[in-house]
């Protein structure tokens, strides 16, 4: 089987391509930036193209951020190609690609990339052309917003950032095309958020703080945080790549514009909604408690900040940003997610036979005996 990964050189896609290679799949890298690990398998893609243009793009803060100092060389190395020719032979396309720090800037990089003409309508236009009917998206759990405790498949939709926003848009890119086709099936997951070796995102800055001794407790610690081990959420993706998925029926939703939205499966095309959270999920207490255990300090109890007191920290720190135009670790909306519960429920892939090879704790164990005890230098990736 050919599988194409768009975005397959960043943190989730090397991990993907190696699992793929491992079971025998043939394997194409489309993305901006070479693959360090992959390299022979890259080719230079950009999904804000058409599917027949090669057009340059100038440089987004997302890829300053993953690799500095690399646009030039992916250039040098590579014309772009266009999707038509990338995708081209693809049984499964997989499209990982997205703008997805806080701060992208310019704001309409969201739009380009994620949803818009320039991205998953390009994508899916370039597949409808070459007769390719599978593709697997990653969205995100950013889509539900701040939601209650436990949101499964079927909770409101609610988001209140332009991450959010666009991955829900490109969803619906997704149902549009099911529409055209009872042949084209369509994959979509919803990740919480994804840690790892190598990984330079925001748990990883949280591991960090806790390794260095200077970790401030904010709030009181019985929160919970669903969380993802990359290995596992590779795992995932390449069990959809081998399963014929049997289409998820999902009730009515809510945007947050107020206007209801059926987004139950096709009846033209197939359609999958996973949320991917592995469990059990960990409360702040028992998450930073066992980061001292793997780092071989081990703790029975925790000094805690008040809320109150550093969302104020936050405040100032947004206002020295705006007068400073300058980017800090620290702000008011970060503290508002460390401190808000963000537990997931991914009641569609419990109806499946699919078994995380790794379990969350030892992906933290691995996680910070790689970064933190054996410090290994290398290839590193940033996303939050």
């Amino acid at each position: 089987m050919n599988v194409t990964i768009i975005g397959g050189s960043g943190f989730v896609g090397t991990r993907l391509v190696k699992r793929l290679l491992d079971s025998g799949y043939t394997v194409k890298i489309a993305d901006k930036r070479k693959c360090v690990a992959y390299p022979d398998l890259w080719v230079r893609c950009d999904v804000r193209n058409a599917p027949n243009e090669t057009n340059e793009f100038p440089e987004s803060l997302t890829d300053a951020a993953s690799a500095p100092g690399k646009d030039e060389e992916a250039k040098k190395a590579m014309p772009i190609h266009s999707l038509l020719e990338v995708l081209q032979g693809s049984d499964v396309v997989i499209n990982l690609s997205a703008e997805h720090r806080d701060d992208v800037t310019p704001k309409s990089l969201y739009d380009d990339v994620n949803v818009h003409v320039h991205g998953n309508e390009n994508v899916l236009a370039a597949c409808t052309t070459l007769g390719i009917h599978k593709v697997i998206f990653t969205s995100s759990v950013a889509v539900y917003g701040f939601s209650p405790v436990g949101t499964d498949e079927t909770g409101e939709i609610n988001y209140f950032n332009d991450y959010g926003r666009t991955k829900y848009l490109a969803e619906g890119k997704y149902r549009e095309w099911l529409k055209k086709d009872a042949s084209n099936c369509a994959v979509i997951i919803r990740p919480t958020v994804i840690f790892g070796e190598q990984n330079r995102g925001n748990v990883y800055n949280l591991l960090r703080q806790i390794a260095s001794g200077r970790f401030p407790m904010v709030g009181k610690g019985t929160n919970r945080k669903s969380m993802n081990y990359v290995e596992n959420v590779a795992a995932f993706i390449q069990w959809c790549v081998e399963h014929d998925v049997s289409a998820t029926e999902i009730p009515k939703q809510v945007r947050n514009d107020g206007h209801a939205e059926l987004v139950s499966a096709s009846s033209c095309g197939k359609l999958s909604l996973f949320n991917y959270c592995d469990e059990p999920a960990y409360d702040m207490n028992h998450l930073v408690l066992d980061c001292y255990k793997a780092l071989g300090k081990p703790k029975t109890k925790l000094f805690h900040f008040p809320y109150w007191l550093a969302y104020c920290g936050g405040l100032c720190f947004d206002l020295l940003a705006f007068v400073t135009r300058r980017k800090f670790a620290i702000s008011s909306i970060r503290i508002k997610k460390f401190t808000q519960n963000t537990y997931f429920v991914g009641n569609n892939i419990k109806k499946t036979d699919f078994v995380a090879p790794v379990s969350l704790e030892e992906g933290l164990r691995r996680t910070i005996d790689y970064e933190f005890v054996q410090k290994v230098e290398g290839h590193t990736f940033s996303c939050e």
